[in-house]
Parts: C-alpha cells; sequence; structure tokens
C-alpha cells in the first residue's frame, strides 16, 4: 500500500528521521513505538503528507485513501456532532450534513421552501451516492454512542476523542493512521475500537502506549528509536523478547568498539614511532573510528522519579458515608460509602462523563454533597494531577514552572539545582528553558509529574496520568506507586497500568450506582462474571478424589531428557526466520508465503512442546 525509502527529516541539529525505510501491506496493523521525542507522529505525518521529509521518497499505491488521527485533533465549538464528522466526506459530506438539518427543521416548521430545498438536496444525493454516505455516518455514531445534535464545546475531551474517531473511520479508508487512539477513552470505548480495528480491511499503523491495546492488535511492531527504525515480526511479547537481546548485543558491540578505540589512542600517542609510513593506513583507520564513535546517538538515558512521601497521615485517610450528588436532575452518586485506610491503592473505573472526577473532588473536600458525609484524617498532605493539566501555564518556561524563579528546590529533605532536577525527567537545558506551550503532550505530563514530585504528599490523587507517556516512564511510574507509602486515589482507562498499581477498585456502574471490588480490572472482571455458589449448591458438590501418583516411564524420562534441545532447535530456527522477515528486502522475494507459514508451523510445535514438557515435568516432580 505505502512504501517509504531514505526518508530523512530534522528539526535543529539532530535528525528525527534519519534514511529510515517502511513498507506497509495491506491487512497489516502495525504498532509505532518508541520514546516521547522521538518523531513518531512526524512519521504519521509525512505518510498522510500533512509535512514533506527533507530527502527521500514515497511511494503509494494508485487511489490508495489515507486518514490520519492526530494526537490533538482541533475542533469547532459551535459545530454539532453531525456536522463535525459528515464535513470529513467533502463535498458529499455538505449535501449529507444539509439533508440531516432541513429534515430536523420541518420537524420543527413544515415550510414549503423548505421542502422545496430538500427536494433539490435529495436529487442531487440520489446522483452522489449520497445515502450510503448518510447511513455511513449514522452507522458510525451509533457505534460510537456520539449525540448527533449536541455541539462540541459542550462535550469532554472523551467524547471529543470519540468524534475524532468517528470523523476518520467515516472516510473507510484504505490506510488508517491513527496517533495514540486510546488517549481519553474510557475501557468500554477502548473495548469497542479494539474489535473494530480487527475487522478493519485495510492497512493500520497506529501509535500507542496502551500495553494490553497493542498485545491484542499488532501483528508488527516497529520502534523508532535514535533516528532509526527497527521492524519485530510478531505481538508486544515477542517484541519484548528480541528487544532485550537486540540491546545486549548493541551494549556488547558497543563494548568491544570503545576497548579498540582506546587501544588505537594510546597507540598514536607513542608519537613519532606511530607515524612512520608504514602506519600510515593504521592512522587513517583510527580517524575512521573517532568519526564513528562521534556520530554513534547514545541511547536516551531512563527517567528517574523520586517522590517525597511526607509526614505519615492518620490510619483513616477518608470516611464518607452515604454521599449522593445529581446533576441535572441525573444521578451521579447514590448512596454511596467507603473507608480509604492508609495505604490504600484505589482505582476508579467508569465511562467517561459517569462521575469520577465529581466524587474524588468531593472525597477530596473540593465539592460538597447533596447528602452524606465526608470526614477527613489527620495529617494529610493532598497532590492532586489534573487530566487537563490545568495547573499548568502555557507562557511559563519548564524551569519556571518547577522553581518559580529559585535555582534551587528541595526534595527528600535534600537541595537539588533545578536544572539537575529537571534532567531526571529527561528535559535537556536547551529545552527546559523552552515555554510550557511548546511541550508536546508527554513532555507536559512528564512535566507535571516533575512538578507534583516536588512536594511531600501522603495522599497522591492522579486523574488520567497515563496519557502520553511512553512505556518505560509507564512502567517506572508503576514501580514508583506500588512502592509508595502513602494513599493513592487513581482514575485511568490504562487496564495493565491499574492491574499493577491498585489494591481496590471503585467500580461506576451506571445510574449513580457505585461498588467497590477487591484487585484490579482484571480481577473486578472476574468478580463480576462469576457468581458466588449457593450454600445448597455448595454442599451437594463431591469431594474431590486423591489423584494416585505415577513415576514417568522409561520412554517419557527419554522424551523429557529430548526436550530442552528439541525446543532449542525450533527456536533457533524461528529466530533466523524472523530475522529474515525483518529484512526490507524480504517482500520482493519468492519464498514469502513460505517462510511465513513455516513461521507460523515453529510457533505451534514450540507451544506443544513447551506444554509437554511441562506435563512431564510436573509428573517427574
Amino acid at each position: 500500500m505505502i512504501k517509504l525509502n531514505n526518508i530523512s527529516i530534522a528539526f535543529g541539529h539532530v535528525a528525527l528521521l534519519d534514511k529510515i525505510a517502511l513498507r506497509i501491506d495491506n491487512k497489516e496493523r502495525i504498532c509505532l513505538i518508541g520514546r516521547n521525542g522521538e518523531g513518531k507522529s512526524t512519521l504519521l505525518k509525512i505518510i498522510s503528507r500533512e509535512i514533506s521529509a527533507d530527502q527521500g521518497q514515497l511511494e503509494y499505491q494508485t487511489g490508495c485513501r489515507i486518514a490520519l488521527l492526530s494526537q490533538e485533533p482541533q475542533f469547532k465549538a459551535n459545530d454539532t456532532v453531525f456536522h463535525a464528522v459528515a464535513k470529513s466526506l467533502g463535498t458529499v459530506g455538505q449535501l449529507v450534513e444539509a439533508y440531516h438539518n432541513l429534515v430536523q427543521r420541518l420537524a420543527h416548521n413544515n415550510d414549503e421552501d423548505l421542502l422545496a430545498q430538500l427536494e433539490t438536496v435529495q436529487h442531487r444525493l440520489e446522483a452522489e451516492d449520497g445515502w450510503r454516505l448518510e447511513q455511513r455516518v449514522e452507522t458510525v455514531l451509533s457505534k460510537l454512542k456520539l449525540p448527533s445534535e449536541q455541539t462540541l464545546g459542550e462535550m469532554s475531551g472523551g467524547w471529543r476523542r470519540r468524534v475524532a474517531l468517528a470523523q476518520v473511520l467515516v472516510t473507510e479508508p484504505d490506510i488508517l493512521l491513527l496517533d495514540e487512539p486510546t488517549n481519553h477513552l474510557d475501557i468500554d470505548a477502548i473495548t469497542w475500537l479494539e474489535e473494530n480495528l480487527l475487522e478493519f480491511k485495510g492497512g493500520l499503523l497506529f501509535i500507542s502506549h496502551d500495553r494490553r491495546f497493542m498485545q491484542r492488535l499488532a501483528t508488527r511492531i516497529i520502534e523508532l528509536d535514535r533516528g532509526k527504525l527497527t521492524s519485530y515480526p510478531g505481538d508486544y511479547g515477542n517484541y519484548l523478547r528480541r528487544k532485550e537481546a537486540s540491546l545486549a548485543a548493541e551494549s556488547t558491540q558497543a563494548a568491544k568498539f570503545d576497548k579498540h578505540l582506546a587501544q588505537e589512542e594510546i597507540w598514536i600517542r607513542q608519537g613519532i614511532k606511530a607515524r612512520r609510513t608504514r602506519n600510515e593506513g593504521r592512522v587513517r583507520t583510527l580517524k575512521k573510528l573517532r568519526e564513528q564513535r562521534t556520530q554513534r546517538r547514545e541511547q536516551i538515558g531512563k527517567i528517574r522519579l523520586n517522590l517525597d512521601s511526607g509526614e505519615s497521615s492518620g490510619r483513616i485517610v477518608i470516611e464518607a458515608e452515604a454521599i449522593s450528588k445529581n446533576y441535572q436532575n441525573t444521578p451521579l452518586i447514590d448512596d454511596f460509602s467507603t473507608l480509604i485506610m492508609r495505604g490504600d491503592r484505589v482505582g476508579l473505573i467508569g465511562p467517561n462523563g459517569v462521575g469520577k472526577t465529581t466524587l474524588l473532588k468531593i472525597l477530596l473536600g473540593e465539592l460538597p454533597p447533596d447528602s452524606g458525609t465526608v470526614k477527613h484524617g489527620t495529617k494529610l498532605s493532598i497532590a492532586y494531577f489534573d487530566q487537563l493539566r490545568a495547573q499548568l501555564d502555557p507562557e511559563e518556561t519548564v524551569v519556571d514552572a518547577i522553581a518559580q524563579g529559585q535555582e534551587t528546590i528541595t526534595i527528600n529533605g535534600h537541595k537539588k539545582h533545578v536544572m539537575s532536577y529537571l534532567s531526571d525527567f529527561l528535559f535537556a537545558p536547551a529545552r527546559a528553558r523552552s515555554p510550557v506551550k511548546s511541550l508536546s503532550g508527554g513532555e507536559r505530563n512528564r512535566l507535571l509529574l516533575a512538578s507534583l514530585f516536588t512536594k511531600p504528599t501522603n495522599v497522591l490523587v492522579l486523574d488520567e496520568p497515563t496519557n502520553d507517556l511512553d512505556v518505560e516512564t509507564l512502567e517506572l511510574l508503576e514501580d514508583l506507586l506500588s512502592n509508595y507509602p502513602g494513599t493513592l486515589l487513581l482514575v485511568s482507562h490504562d487496564r495493565h497500568f491499574l492491574d499493577n498499581v491498585v489494591t481496590s477498585t471503585i467500580i461506576f456502574e451506571g445510574n449513580g450506582q457505585i461498588k467497590e471490588y477487591v484487585g484490579g480490572y482484571q480481577d473486578w472482571l472476574r468478580q463480576r462474571t462469576v457468581p458466588a455458589p449457593s450454600k445448597k449448591a455448595a454442599a451437594v458438590l463431591p469431594k474431590p478424589r486423591p489423584q494416585k501418583t505415577r513415576k514417568l516411564n522409561y520412554k517419557e524420562q527419554r522424551e523429557l531428557a529430548n526436550l530442552p534441545e528439541q525446543i532449542e532447535t525450533l527456536e533457533t530456527e524461528q529466530a533466523e526466520l524472523q530475522s529474515l522477515i525483518s529484512q526490507p528486502d524480504f517482500y520482493r522475494g519468492d519464498q514469502i508465503n513460505q517462510s511465513l507459514a513455516r513461521l507460523k508451523t515453529l510457533e505451534a510445535e514450540l507451544q506443544t512442546a513447551y506444554e509437554r514438557w511441562e506435563i512431564l515435568e510436573a509428573v517427574e516432580n
């Protein structure tokens, strides 16, 4: 569908994309990953022709239609949902919208002029196959549960994200480009999106840091790292295994190179002996080694997170008793009670607009309930992460957002220079002096976390902290929160993040009904779908019979002894095939189908071998 050759683009002196090659085939689902600021969104904009590369060639299949969902889509506040979606269809979309508006007006005013206009629009729609497109708009709006007549200015960020999705899905493109499609979507919408993208008939290239979303959708992972693009066939789990091996090999190779360079530098310092005619070739080689070392781009360092937990709070943090809250006669919270103790890590799960942020504000004392009481424990020090990043002044510099004109800040009782602290969050000195408004979404999230972590706190409230963060930062944040001795209240739609962090969940089940469950997202799914057995049923359950123990026979012992070697042989062949498939010219050869079929067979054989190994080892032990 699309082929990129030697694409390069630079902003300043660093190349974001450095002679990269990429091929996107029909029905492929490719996930593009990489650290914040590596140039992933830039690559999508080049493919969609929004911007041009500095050099290189792009080849498109004839008639290939491309649709891009950008990270921060722009809307007009006065547009209705139907208008915003229909106008993405171009001229025919304008006709569809005109027909829709006339029908709405005729419902209130049966005017002959309106009837005449409606008849004209109907004829034009019939001539341009507009009825099919009108039905397509209605179908997409229905699937995304979008109210067609509501204006975008009245909608939350999550609902506007759904409108942006509707705009690209309604065009039925051949290539769909999605930049962080799950940002601001609730879990139900993410699940719906997964199902629809699995059925998408064209090529899909998406950027995401939602690990469960990636694992379910991706048939190939491509990673943008230091300007280079590397392909990893298979799912996200396979990428993690191969990436670990790749980094280890890179580190070993770099160490060997540096050792060789150091030896040559010692030799050249021996003076005139090193500059004799017969050694001029060695001198030229050394110069090339120096150039190679200068051009090497080191992997970006890891973000260093350190949270000042301050003084311990009282044992009871928040006690809510029979609280209720209505909005425009709609119950958001109906007779809800909870007791949050010191050290609890509580996740809040529910659709957008259901009242999660409202409940947080009531629990924190920022908003009074219509009925019921909220009591706070002693010595509470609360820090709040706002999903809209309203705490950041866009005109301030990054440094001033942290230190407010001071050169040092105090972290865990120790003074630290503000530039050193910002470097822990991967802000280079030049970036630290930039205004907040110039930062990307991921950089703003990192800045907000940096600001938040300067304050001693024993109650941490995070409202959608995972949006725009890269996977590595997410995992470091998970570790930090898992070891946080204070109390955590977390709103998130990242299922993997919830499972790894929270100890209990508060679930919004609709119509103001809120229930608590032990554990994370997967624990909640199990508890809500598996009914508890009744006492009567439990009484008649048969007692399990003790299983007879047995030993492996001679044939099984030989099989168990040979399995490791057999698995190693299969894994070696699998690695060789995956390496072959990852080559740019693989799809030009004649053995494509045969190689892919063999790779699929190897995966099945390995799975069978592993299962057999586990069974035999269980019997032996």
